[in-house]
């Protein structure tokens, strides 16, 4: 709907007045005739929430109303710095210093209440880089909040605010969506305000997506819904018709960047696995680690390996000998149908559910072994954390074969480092460092192994030598 420009109104409207006070001025020619009778309003004073006839749901509000307390917008401000922007990547054209003074990079999104006493979950990508975080209640109080952890790999984060008693949202088990079921989403889209839009679930389980294409072995396992989900959203609650939380709005697929009927959302059983980890980790998610490589098992994959077609699971391709699964007993060409009580359809069910067992625990590998059912059990390990900075996955140089190490273009010259290997499109350190360059040293430290590079570096700025492009150079990196 076009909006006309005030202007517009104007000389109509005083036309319709002026008309209205001659009409007024000039007598009559005819008397009048008499006024009609008023029209008798048929008028029903129960609430609109009842049932209808045949026990109809006419109104969700009064499952809709304790759960909106719960949910927060959240407003992030990012300071720009001068200087910020002069990398790598400047050195051969298309990035180079900011000019300008400092300014604001400001966002939104929303959160939701899961504990009285002011923790939040939300996005990874509503707080990331954020220097400020703000969050209004539902009531309109606002508070500053502290980001307590955060996890780009499920584009889950926690946040708290110094508050207590306040409403919090129930967490239904989100293992037992199923499609077609009721359900609403909850947040501030485009700043217009707490909305709510209502859905079904279109499907679950979505992988393969892209959407945490940003970051290297992240885990997708979204809910589909095609409750209206626009910019703003992310963050807040989707909720079932019980009012509970089922999941964590995330993204969307849309040409246009609005709403088309395509949202996904974050199960709430995974998103609380997550907070959890975050917050007995120090901030950092904690897990598990099998040991295999392996592909999905399709039906020409089944028939090769004398399995009925309509077999499920991941054939095992490699095993490294000293890792938990080789050390355990599983073999090349084992088939995993099932990790303890989770079933297991692909390679990204694999990795999500070990993902989200704890180091030290006892998995139970049901497998088909030479056609024969049977089940291993392997102790977990840690999954090895190769992330550098935030969003900056690093390699030790020595653990490179050749091949990888010549597709990255690293000098034969260069016997030590940290090579760079993945860098997420939301780090802060993506116009610094690159895919490839070799960290040879922190501080006038040579780094050879993770650890140590972590120890080297503190907050502000740092001196790294790196090789890039077949020479070595000396950068400052900003730490936050």
């Amino acid at each position: 709907m076009k909006h006309r420009p005030l202007s517009s109104l104007i000389a109509p409207a005083l036309l319709l007045a002026l008309g209205s006070f001659w009409a007024g001025a000039v007598p009559p020619t005819a008397p009048s005739a008499a006024a009609p009778p008023r029209p008798v309003l048929k008028i029903d004073t129960s609430p609109i929430g009842t049932s209808g006839p045949g026990g109809l749901i006419t109104s969700y509000a009064d499952i809709i109303e304790p759960v909106q307390r719960a949910v927060v917008t959240v407003y992030s401000t990012k300071i720009i710095r001068p200087g910020q922007g002069i990398g790598l990547r400047g050195l051969g054209g298309g990035f180079g210093q900011n000019p300008g003074n400092e300014r604001k990079q400001e966002g939104l999104g929303s959160g939701v209440i899961i504990s009285p006493n002011g923790y939040i979950l939300t996005n990874n990508h509503v707080v990331e880089g954020a220097d400020v975080l703000k969050v209004t209640l539902n009531d309109d109080r606002e508070f500053t909040a502290k980001v307590m952890g955060a996890d780009d790999k499920t584009d889950i984060a926690v946040i708290k605010i110094a508050a207590d008693n306040l409403p919090v949202a129930t967490l239904a088990d989100s293992d037992k969506l199923r499609v077609g079921d009721i359900v609403f989403a909850i947040g501030n889209p485009l700043g217009v305000g707490q909305t709510v839009t209502n859905g079904i679930i279109s499907a679950t389980g979505r992988n393969n997506l892209d959407i945490l294409d940003n970051v290297r072995g992240g885990y997708e396992n979204f809910i589909q819904t095609d409750a209206a989900i626009n910019m703003g959203n992310s963050g807040g609650a989707l909720v079932d018709a019980k009012g509970r939380l089922v999941a964590i709005n995330s993204a969307i697929v849309s040409p246009s960047e609005g709403n088309i009927g395509i949202g996904f959302a974050i199960p709430v059983n995974l998103a609380s696995t997550i907070m959890h980890s975050l917050l007995e980790n120090g901030g950092k998610v904690v897990r598990g680690y099998l040991g295999v490589g392996g592909d999905t098992v399709t039906a020409e994959i089944a028939t090769a390996h004398q399995l009925p077609k309509e077999t499920r699971g991941v054939l095992v391709t490699e095993v490294p000998a000293a890792g938990p699964a080789g050390t355990a007993g599983l073999k090349r060409n084992d088939v995993i149908t099932g990790i303890s009580e989770h079933p297991i359809a692909s390679i990204q069910d694999l990795r999500l559910t070990v993902a989200q067992m704890s180091p030290n625990s006892t998995a139970s590998v049901r497998l088909v072994r030479d056609g024969k059912d049977t089940t291993i059990k392997v102790s977990l390990a840690e999954l090895p954390n190769n992330e550098l900075l935030t969003g900056v996955t690093v390699t030790a140089l020595s653990s490179l074969d050749p091949v990888i190490r010549a597709g990255l273009n690293v000098d034969k010259s260069i016997t030590s480092g940290l090579v760079i290997t993945d860098i997420s499109r939301g780090s802060p350190y993506g116009r610094e460092l690159v895919t490839g360059v070799v960290i040879v040293g922190i501080n006038k430290t040579p780094v050879s192994d993770v650890e140590t590079a972590r120890k080297l570096l503190h907050p502000g700025d740092n001196e790294m030598n790196v090789f890039y492009r077949r020479a070595i150079q000396a950068i400052t990196l900003n730490v936050r």
